[in-house]
């Protein structure tokens, strides 16, 4: 296995590894996923969203690998939320990658809403909502004047969960990485040349300062992902569940509920059916 120490935590419930042979496999189908996307839009390329943690590192490594670093354009939104630190790793991904990048500032956007609707400036989560939605907004306003897509970076215990801002980080053109449980994206990373301080980052949303996924969600990525596999995605009951990975049934029921109650992120707008045909 590759680069095994950040990888695979010591108290992962299940080893979702690649093969050393499936990695490499991935990482060719995943670039030539990113290379048909922008093709079949007749684009010049791909804006991506840069934050500094593992998941957009890993879609702009792919995005270079398929695409070629002029082709790709970071854009790193920093607002009063994020640290420092994640936004010098960003930085420093398009640096390493040889990307062009720009650093724009999202507080102010930001403040213009907070200003525009008061009442809701103090709602932590509506607040975090409008920087996402901010970021996605300038995402498309790049690639829309550069005619490039936009690359999402959202994984799949992301996707699976509802762990993302509706219309937010998920208004994209495509997901690269979406069908890769965390485990396998920090594999990939490590893969692609990632350095260990960004492979082994503890993930953070950044909605409001001081985040972490893990807190919020109420349970580890590794055993959400382990729960995913074998329950929500695959065969296992509940209770099967449970005894393979020994957890807590309430870890189980949590992914359950956050999977059941995001559904409405997974799908179109509904609209009543058509009373004349």
């Amino acid at each position: 296995m590759s680069t095994e120490h950040p990888v695979l935590r010591s108290d992962a419930p299940l080893d979702l590894r690649l093969s050393e042979s499936e990695l490499e496999a991935t990482a060719e189908h995943l670039a030539a996923f990113v290379e048909d996307v922008v093709d079949d839009a007749g684009a010049e390329g791909a804006v991506i969203g840069l934050s500094g943690g593992i998941d957009s590192t890993t879609v702009a490594y792919l995005a270079v690998e398929a695409l070629g670093p002029d082709a790709v354009h970071g854009l790193v939104m920093p607002s009063v939320a994020n640290s420092e630190e994640n936004m010098s790793d960003a930085e420093w991904v398009a640096q390493e990658l040889g990307i062009e990048y720009d650093v724009v500032e999202i507080q102010p956007i930001a403040e213009a809403f907070f200003d525009a609707f008061p009442e809701a400036a103090d709602d932590r989560m509506a607040a975090g909502n409008v920087y996402v939605r901010t970021r996605a907004v300038l995402n498309y306003f790049v690639a829309n004047h550069e005619d490039k897509v936009v690359l999402g970076t959202g994984n799949r215990a992301e996707a699976m969960t509802g762990y993302y801002t509706k219309y937010g980080d998920q208004a994209v053109d495509c997901n690269p990485i979406g069908n890769l449980y965390k485990q396998q994206v920090r594999q990939l990373a490590a893969h692609l040349g990632a350095p260990e301080n960004l492979v082994s980052k503890t993930p953070s949303a950044e909605m409001w300062s001081g985040q972490t996924d893990e807190e919020e969600m109420g349970l580890g990525y590794d055993t959400l992902d382990a729960i995913l596999a074998l329950h929500v995605d695959g065969p296992l009951s509940k209770a099967a569940t449970v005894r393979a990975l020994d957890v807590e049934e309430a870890h189980v029921e949590r992914v359950v509920d956050l999977y059941e109650r995001s559904a409405h992120k997974r799908a179109m707008p509904p609209a009543p059916e058509p009373l004349h045909r």
